[in-house]
């Protein structure tokens, strides 16, 4: 999962960064809403965190012009400004959700989880697929009742395979989900994932489509 975080306080940008990538997410964070709007307009994402009190505009501006345009990426609203106003004014704008600081770190991710289950029509926080189970909280795999390890790479490649079922996902949509903007990416580092798991499960698990990405068949 590729989140954008957009947030100008440094500090506090840091802290959440540092959650997001502890639970598995590739996160991009921009600091001012003309950047993270070039963002959104280049690049994939299936979650944004905003702040309001951004340095080049509001925040609701950016909620304004990302609804404008047609983006349907679930929002977070992220904020100092906690009045039933601003909140009722978020929700209108679009925003699917609103939490104002300061905030539990751990409520943050538990509402992240619930809004990324929502937009994938999973109810159930756990994935499973026959003999696999996935455990999105904690990271923790299973496959025929057994912990697997894996790498937090792996672990998003699979999740995010396994939350597609049936549908081909290229190369570059996996590379978004498990990489962030601006990282060296070598051209067979998802064929080498790929192979891991399959050798972590069992071979048929993901298959290649050539030339196009790979694909996990609907159970």
């Amino acid at each position: 999962m590729r989140l954008l975080l957009i947030e100008d306080d440094a500090m506090l940008g840091r802290a959440v960064l540092g959650g997001l990538k502890k639970e598995g997410y590739s996160v991009d964070w921009m600091s001012a809403g003309q950047s993270a709007l070039q963002c959104l307009e280049e690049e994939e994402y299936d979650l944004v965190v905003l702040d309001l009190g951004l340095p080049d505009m509001d925040g609701t501006d950016v909620l304004k012009l990302m609804r404008m345009a047609g983006t349907t990426t679930p929002v977070i609203i992220l904020t100092a400004r906690d009045s039933i106003a601003d909140r009722v004014g978020g929700l209108d704008l679009g925003a699917d959700d609103y939490l104002a600081k300061p905030f539990d770190p751990d409520e943050l991710m538990a509402r992240i989880r619930a809004l990324l289950r929502r937009r994938s029509g999973r109810a159930d926080k756990i994935i499973h697929y026959r003999d696999i189970t996935l455990f999105p909280d904690s990271m923790r795999v299973e496959y025929q009742g057994v912990d697997v390890v894996l790498s937090r790479r792996e672990y998003v490649l699979l999740q995010e395979l396994l939350t597609n079922t049936g549908r081909v996902l290229t190369r570059d949509q996996l590379e978004e989900a498990v990489y962030e903007m601006g990282q060296d990416v070598a051209s067979n580092t998802i064929e080498v994932h790929v192979h891991h798991l399959r050798k972590k499960f069992y071979n048929d698990l993901i298959r290649t489509v050539r030339g196009v990405g790979y694909l996990v068949e609907k159970a």
